[in-house]
């Protein structure tokens, strides 16, 4: 399976940062993780140091007794560390992901303070564009009470044809394997005149079948018409998909090293995505 051996969890103390935290807990006893927490006092919004100054002891120590206080009991029985930082949450959350060789950021999508932007503005998109570990999120993350275990029964991964899919196809066949389960690959091709639909799915799942054979890949084959978000929702949705895998990768335009449909797609999921 793929390494999950360190999980970070950026957390803001917020009730979605704790359903958040609540979710990569159980994922860690799941696969028996080590559990790294992170919590990071934005600058920019506190004035609580300067960018060569130390930190404003006050606050520091008002952040780390919250910091340690945090889902205390729920993470008793599970190897954990917690970090308070201070600067920008992205670029600090990044780093420190870097630092420990993190396999796994999972982030909340709402919180306060620079959380509240996950997935809306510009503090996601630098943590997905800077990250070199598989990035883990979505809204259902959020909400607790959560089973002991999250349960896997239907795992996706969104495939397209750039021939760039290695990295994050291997991931997603992995994570399936180790779930016991069955791998499903969703492609989605553009919205076209219905008599043109049959020849041009039946070219993509010939190359789909081409790539999954290169990786000796069992799994079933989902071909879609339409936008490719909505087309991936609709597919994940039918299929009662609880995991998401997606690709990250170099690309032009405002959201940098994110896939052309890959933020919109997080963000119209109905379940957790892992994009890679």
């Amino acid at each position: 399976m793929p390494s999950l051996d360190r999980i970070l969890l950026p957390v803001d103390f917020s009730a979605p940062s704790r359903g958040a935290g609540a979710y990569g807990l159980a994922l860690a006893r799941r696969f028996q993780s080590q559990v790294h927490i992170v919590h990071v006092v934005d600058a920019r919004a506190t004035g609580a140091y300067g960018f060569s100054g130390d930190p404003d002891d006050t606050a520091g120590e008002a952040a780390n007794r919250e910091l340690q206080s945090f889902l205390a009991t729920e993470s008793a029985s599970i190897p954990t560390t917690r970090t308070l930082l201070y600067g920008d949450p992205a670029r600090q959350i990044a780093k420190h992901a870097r630092d420990i060789a993190a396999d796994l950021i999972l982030l909340p999508t709402h919180g306060l303070g620079g959380f509240r932007r996950f997935l809306l503005g510009s503090v996601a998109a630098k943590v997905l564009h800077d990250a070199e570990c598989a990035v883990w999120t979505g809204v259902h993350i959020e909400d607790a009470p959560l089973p002991p275990s999250p349960k896997f029964d239907c795992v996706m991964c969104a495939v397209d044809l750039d021939g760039k899919s290695d990295k994050y196809l291997q991931w997603a066949r992995d994570f399936a394997q180790s779930a016991g389960v069955e791998l499903a690959v969703i492609h989605a091709l553009p919205a076209v005149h219905e008599t043109w639909r049959p020849e041009l799915e039946s070219e993509a799942r010939k190359k789909l079948e081409e790539v999954l054979g290169k990786f000796g890949i069992q799994a079933s084959v989902v071909i879609e018409f339409g936008e490719v978000h909505k087309a991936i929702h609709t597919a994940a949705t039918r299929a009662g998909a609880d995991l998401l895998i997606i690709g990250r990768g170099v690309a032009a335009g405002t959201l940098g090293g994110l896939r052309t449909h890959s933020y919109a797609i997080i963000r119209s999921s109905p379940c957790p995505v892992v994009s890679i």
